[in-house]
C-alpha cells in the first residue's frame, strides 16, 4: 500500500510536527494521540469481495501502515515497507536482483551487509564489487554492463567516508543502474536521498528511528510506484513483517527524532573535538578521529551541502589494542555495547563485533584496526560523557 498519508494529514507541516504526529492514518473516535496496536494476525471480510483493506497481516496491518506512512513521509518517499529488522530489508531488497546481476557497494561498510552479500548474494550468483564511493570516478571505474545497483552507506561505518548522493544519483541515471542509499546514520531529519537522486532508501530502524534500544525494525523507502510494486510483491512473499508491537515501539520512537538528534549530534560535536585535542597531547592515547563534523574530515564540504548536519557517531583510534581494551574496560557511563543510535551512549568494538566477519585484510586494509573503537552519543550530559572517556583512558577524571 503506497504512501497515501491517511485522511488527517496537514499538508505543509515542519519535519518536527509530521515526526511528532505523523500521518494519523487510522486515527479513530476515541480520540486517542497514539495508533493503536492492531495485535491480529486476520480481519474480517465484510462480505464477499467486500474487505475492510486489511485482510492479514503479513500483507498490511493498521499499526504496520500507520508507521510506513509515517516514514514514507518524513524521507518525502512514494513508499515505505517496515521489515522486522535491518537486516531483513535489505535480504529483500537484494530480491530484486537476479543470478549474473551485480553491484557496486562502498568498500567500507557494515559487516552485516558485507556478510549478506558473501553467504547469500554470492550463493544466489550476484557478483559485488567494492569500491570508495567517495570517488566518483572509482564508481564509474567499478560499474559493468550488468551493474544493477550501486549501494551507498554515507557516512559509512565505521569510518565515516561521505559519499556525494547527488553525484552518484547523476551517475547512476546515466549508467541506468539503481541508487540505494544507507540512510540510517542521518536519518531523513539530518538527510533525504530520494531528493538527492536515490531510487530506494534502507534504514535500520532499530537504531535513530527507534532510538530507545527497545525494538528491532527496518525499513526501505522507494521514490517510485514501480519500485514499490516489486518491493511489496516481494515482501508479502519472503513474510518479513514487523509486527503491530513492534511497529508501535517504532513510531512511539519516531515522535521524539528531531529532539534526540539534535542533542545526540550536539553531544558528538563536542566529543569529537575533545579527542581531537588529544591527538595533539605529547605521547597522545588517541591517534586519529573520524567525525564527519571536524573541519579537516575531507567530506565536510559534501556533508553541509547535502546534509542537515553531521550525525552522532564518531569513530577514533587508540595507541594500541591494550589501552582500547582497558577504555571498553573501564567506560562507566558509556556503555560497551553493539548497535547504535539509541539515547544511551555505546561504545563497539568493530574488529570483534560489528565487523568480526569481515576478512583480517581487508580489515586492515580499510582502517578497521584492534585500535578502533566506534562510539554512539546519546543524550546524557555531554560533561558527563567527556568526564568518562578521560577517566578511561588517563585513569582518573579531571574537573
Amino acid at each position: 500500500m503506497p504512501n497515501t498519508l491517511g485522511d488527517n494529514h496537514v499538508p505543509g507541516l515542519a519535519f518536527e510536527t509530521l515526526a511528532l504526529h505523523g500521518t494519523r492514518a487510522n486515527a479513530d473516535k476515541t480520540g486517542s494521540l497514539t495508533t493503536p496496536i492492531y495485535q491480529s494476525a486476520t480481519f474480517a471480510h465484510l462480505g464477499v469481495g467486500r474487505s475492510t483493506g486489511y485482510d492479514y497481516s503479513r500483507l498490511q496491518n493498521p499499526t504496520r501502515q500507520a508507521l510506513e506512512e509515517t516514514v514514507a513521509t518524513l524521507e518525502g518517499g512514494y513508499d515505505a515497507i517496515a521489515f522486522t529488522t535491518g537486516m531483513a530489508a535489505m535480504a529483500c531488497l537484494m530480491e530484486l536482483f537476479e543470478p549474473g546481476d551485480h553491484l557496486v557497494a562502498s568498500d567500507d561498510l557494515y559487516g552485516g551487509s558485507v556478510r549478506l552479500f558473501r553467504a547469500v548474494s554470492g550463493k544466489n550468483g550476484i557478483g559485488v564489487t567494492y569500491a570508495d564511493t567517495s570517488d566518483l570516478e572509482a564508481v564509474r571505474d567499478a560499474i559493468q554492463p550488468n551493474t544493477k545497483a550501486v549501494f551507498v552507506e554515507t557516512p559509512t561505518n565505521p569510518m565515516m567516508i561521505v559519499s556525494d548522493v547527488a553525484a552518484l544519483g547523476g551517475l547512476c541515471g546515466s549508467r541506468g543502474c539503481l541508487l540505494v542509499v544507507d540512510n540510517t546514520f542521518l536519518t531523513p531529519y539530518l538527510m533525504r536521498p530520494l531528493g538527492l537522486g536515490a531510487d530506494i532508501v534502507l534504514h535500520s530502524g532499530t537504531k535513530y528511528l527507534g532510538g530507545h534500544n527497545d525494538v528491532l525494525a527496518g525499513f526501505l523507502v522507494t521514490g517510485s510506484a514501480e519500485l514499490s510494486e516489486r518491493l511489496r510483491y516481494l515482501y508479502k512473499t519472503t513474510g518479513a513483517c514487523i509486527g503491530p508491537m513492534d511497529a508501535y515501539l517504532a513510531l512511539r520512537g519516531i515522535k521524539t527524532l528531531p529532539v534526540r538528534m539534535e542533542r545526540q549530534q550536539g553531544n558528538a560535536g563536542e566529543i569529537a573535538r575533545w579527542l581531537k585535542e588529544q591527538t595533539l597531547r605529547d605521547g597522545a592515547l588517541v591517534t586519529g578521529v573520524y567525525y564527519p563534523g571536524l573541519e579537516d574530515h575531507p567530506g565536510i564540504e559534501v556533508s553541509r551541502k547535502q546534509a542537515a548536519g553531521f550525525g552522532a557517531m564518531i569513530s577514533f583510534e587508540l595507541r594500541d589494542e591494550a589501552l582500547a581494551h582497558g577504555v571498553l574496560e573501564r567506560v562507566r557511563v558509556i556503555q560497551f555495547a553493539e548497535s547504535l543510535g539509541g539515547i544511551e551512549s555505546l561504545v563497539t568494538y568493530p574488529t570483534m563485533q560489528t565487523h568480526a566477519d569481515v576478512p583480517a585484510e581487508v580489515k586492515e586494509a580499510r582502517g578497521i584496526t584492534n585500535r578502533l573503537l566506534r562510539l554512539s552519543v546519546g543524550i546524557e550530559n555531554v560533561r558527563d560523557l567527556i568526564a568518562d572517556l578521560e577517566q578511561a583512558l588517563y585513569g582518573e577524571a579531571r574537573h
